[in-house]
């Protein structure tokens, strides 16, 4: 019985451990990023313009703040709040785009800026305010400029972005990173279009994402992650604590059944 039973738990346990090593490794062509696919050659430098050209959309909050060198035209547009730039400060003191596309701003008639860029509105407004006031600077910042990571990251979520533009490993970045079971090469990018919503396919492990139009995320962009189909056999809180445990229990238990025979 000895020379059968023992070699049989052996090769068991044996086979047992490596089918679950197997499964709990994963490949590094799958979870490395910007990897060189093109060419053999190394390349240091991709060529992206930055060209992020967003249009305001129903809804949209627009913090404007006009700077004036002659006092009269300052006090015109002084607020009671304080000069601190936080996201508080910024929506309290936002123009709301309204239902018809116009913002409301004092002093200054009713504006059409629905489908305008930032630097077209803030133009718009220079221009009417011309008008009015004499050595006025205009400043126009889009408040609620956020995105949203989810899926396999660490901290899924939605981020509001304080700088003219965040891209998309800043994103991820601000959402802890990817997870081991993040599917790298099949990252999908929700954006918003007048038509309704397109989805957009993203390879992050091939380094020419750095030159991708969807490399800069715009407003309301959703990313998301989605898991490796291996996910389903590989599962964080699966027991190999347990299993190990039980084949070193019958390893000791053939040891001590040998010294009886």
């Amino acid at each position: 019985m000895k020379k059968y039973v023992k070699p049989f738990m052996q090769k068991t346990g044996l086979s047992i451990m490596m089918v679950l090593l197997m499964f709990s490794c994963v490949s590094q062509k799958n979870v490395k990023i910007l990897q060189e696919k093109a060419n053999k050659e190394l390349t240091t430098q991709f060529e992206n313009q930055k060209k992020i050209t967003y249009r305001l959309q129903v809804g949209d909050q627009l913090y404007i703040k006009i700077y004036s060198v002659d006092p009269k035209t300052a006090k015109f547009f002084q607020t009671d709040f304080p000069s601190l730039m936080n996201p508080t400060y910024l929506y309290l003191n936002s123009y709301k785009v309204d239902e018809f596309g116009y913002i409301n701003f004092s002093f200054v008639d009713k504006m059409y800026v629905k489908g305008l860029s930032i630097i077209e509105c803030k133009d718009l407004i220079q221009k009417t305010l011309n008008e009015y006031f004499k050595d006025a600077t205009v400043h126009v910042k889009l408040v609620n400029y956020q995105v949203s990571v989810l899926g396999e990251v660490n901290s899924p979520g939605t981020f509001t972005v304080d700088d003219e533009s965040i891209d998309l490993f800043q994103a991820l970045g601000r959402a802890g990173g990817t997870t081991d079971f993040g599917n790298l090469k099949q990252v999908k990018i929700v954006r918003q279009v007048p038509e309704g919503s397109q989805i957009h396919l993203i390879d992050l492990t091939d380094n020419r994402v750095l030159q991708s139009d969807y490399f800069y995320l715009m407003p309301n962009d959703i990313v998301y992650i989605e898991p490796r189909a291996g996910k389903a056999f590989v599962q964080t809180n699966f027991p190999y604590g347990l299993i190990l445990s039980v084949i070193g229990s019958a390893a000791i238990f053939l040891n001590l059944f040998d010294v009886q025979f």
